[in-house]
């Protein structure tokens, strides 16, 4: 993934340069809309003992273990610029930080060191933002049941969450509607964690009411044999005191109907959420079936709000097939199609700065 770091550093580049273009206005025009920096950080880190039902390594699977494991930690800065009273100018860079293995890297994609790397413009026409970034999909579709604090968070799903050489918008809220569209080149699509040299296209529709929100959305994953190969989404979400209450599907459309392949015609995954927060206490819970990427998955979590900055987790997770499960401190890399599922149970901290 070398070949793409140049590019990865281009949007840090331009923020760089458009900081000492500014600086001097900026500095003149200090808590008047000025240029603004916000650094930030997260420490997120467990312990965790992993017992996959294949341990027989001569067999391709993955003994049993206890290790440390990193939960996507991070440094970022925010960038802010009010152009004038209706435009506003903003940039992101976000580093991927491995608590685990003392490395600046993502604790999955141990081949990607920058989580987030943006520019955009923000105004009442909508957002449009450009580099790696979040993608539509997944903010709408796969968001809502994404609510874990350890690194096995987030892999229920059909989707990849953030890609490279992206541009994406953001419309604003029409009486409740929202939709957002993104377009990923194939540079960028190679890099992120599907592999796949062709360009990305998604996009999603939202409604709001209340304290529900329903979304619907298709990522078009794209094939360089310019065969079908489509994600459609559908998710759900409501807040209702301290309850909180989400489910989502996806099915696959392709050209592959290969039994068994990740991206098989009419692949289904089914989630469901909820969580119940009582003072500093959070208990959370998450059924999913998703054909051939885990299948049956049963996630359980608990969260304590020491303070503002402060958050210590424990939580149980189950893969009926692997999804999540590596060897030690491995990641995407490291994948046991063999191990077949296991079992974690996991316990951390969480601290922002």
């Amino acid at each position: 993934m070398k070949k793409t770091t140049s590019w990865t550093l281009a949007p840090l580049s331009g923020a760089v340069a458009l900081a000492l273009f500014l600086g001097p206005n900026a500095a003149v025009a200090e808590g008047a809309g000025g240029l603004n920096f916000d650094f930030y950080g997260s420490l997120r880190t467990h312990g965790e003992y992993v017992r996959p039902d294949n341990r027989n390594e001569s067999d391709g699977g993955v003994d049993s273990y206890w290790g440390m494991r990193d939960a996507y930690s991070r440094l970022g800065v925010h960038m802010n610029y009010d152009i004038n009273d209706q435009l506003e100018l903003f940039g992101q860079l976000e580093i991927a930080l491995d608590s685990a293995n003392l490395k600046v890297q993502d604790p999955y994609d141990q081949e990607e060191e920058v989580r987030v790397a943006q520019v955009g413009l923000r105004g009442d026409f909508g957002t449009i933002q450009i580099g790696q970034q979040w993608l539509p999909y997944y903010n709408a579709i796969s968001f809502p049941v994404d609510m874990f604090s350890t690194y096995y968070s987030g892999f229920a799903t059909y989707t990849v969450f953030r890609v490279r050489d992206s541009v994406a918008y953001y419309s604003p809220d029409f009486n409740g509607f929202s939709f957002a569209a993104s377009y990923s080149d194939d540079r960028g699509n190679e890099s992120s964690t599907s592999r796949i040299d062709d360009s990305r296209a998604q996009f999603t529709a939202s409604y709001n009411f209340g304290d529900t929100t329903i979304s619907a959305g298709v990522d078009d994953r794209g094939n360089a044999n310019g065969e079908r190969d489509r994600i459609y989404g559908l998710s759900a979400s409501h807040q209702m005191g301290d309850w909180y209450f989400a489910a989502k599907y996806e099915q696959f459309d392709t050209f592959n109907d290969t039994s068994g392949a990740f991206n098989e015609d009419g692949g289904e995954a089914f989630n469901v959420f909820a969580s119940y927060t009582l003072g500093k206490n959070t208990f959370k819970a998450m059924l999913a079936n998703v054909d051939n990427y885990g299948e049956d998955i049963v996630h359980l979590g608990y969260d304590y709000q020491y303070n503002d900055s402060l958050k210590f987790f424990a939580e149980y997770y189950y893969e009926e097939e692997t999804a999540a499960i590596t060897p030690r401190r491995g990641g995407l890399q490291d994948f046991p199609a063999n191990a077949q599922g296991g079992q974690v149970i996991a316990a951390g901290l969480r601290f922002d700065f």
